[in-house]
């Protein structure tokens, strides 16, 4: 089965464009209606912090779990780690709050064997939207983008 966007056709016909024509974009917002009243909850993005403690570990083993975790998910922003303790910062793509958080409190035990993650515990967790985070750091109180990206110490 060939998946076709709303208003056009998949072989010319009614919807479908000239050459060389261009198509408009359009968006809808989380929550708004589209054609025919439904409502679409679109997802959004979320700045997770992720902060995890436990039993000190060597830290190139904390340090090659991280970068290893960073390759298994591609969003990771930045980490930061000592010996006995890590934070991680990314962003998720979520419908609400709720999927989001969910998500990140299942990063750190859904990747621990693969990555090789100490077995530390989640001792932290913020997740803020877009629009709050870019606002935390207009006004200067908010965490520093994250630069560089990548695993670094504390």
């Amino acid at each position: 089965m060939r998946r076709v966007r709303p208003g056009t056709t998949s072989r010319g016909g009614a919807g479908s464009r000239a050459a060389g024509e261009e198509r408009g974009l359009t968006s809808v917002a989380t929550g708004d209606s589209v054609a025919g009243g439904e409502s679409v909850d679109l997802p959004r993005l979320w700045h997770i912090t992720l902060s995890v403690s436990g039993e000190q570990a060597p830290l190139k083993e904390v340090r090659r779990a991280l970068e290893q975790l960073a390759h298994d998910h591609p969003f990771l922003l930045t980490s930061r780690y000592a010996d006995d303790h890590a934070e991680i910062r990314y962003w998720e793509e979520a419908r609400d709050l709720h999927d989001a958080a969910a998500v990140a409190l299942r990063l750190w035990g859904e990747h621990r064997q693969s990555a090789g993650l100490p077995p530390w515990e989640i001792v932290g967790l913020e997740v803020i939207d877009r629009a709050t985070y870019h606002q935390r750091i207009a006004e200067g109180y908010g965490p520093p983008p994250a630069s560089p990206v990548g695993v670094h110490p504390f």
